[in-house]
């Protein structure tokens, strides 16, 4: 796996997983909306410490810098 995010991309899902987790424990989300939307937080969280999504390989699109 070749590191295809970069600084900000990261910064950025991780942003939006706090935000996630915070609306889910405020109770503002619930129910199958808040599943879904913690496993992509998780998802979010998960490919930010790897510098790796896989969902930009295949269009080979990459944030970080050369």
């Amino acid at each position: 796996m070749k590191a295809n995010m970069g600084v900000a991309d990261k910064v950025i899902r991780i942003a939006i997983a706090f935000l996630i987790a915070g609306l889910y424990y405020s109770d503002k989300i619930s129910g199958i909306t808040a599943t879904i939307l913690l496993i992509f937080a998780g998802i979010f969280i998960v490919t930010s410490f790897m510098s790796f999504c896989p969902l930009y390989l295949p269009f080979g699109i990459s944030t970080r810098k050369k």
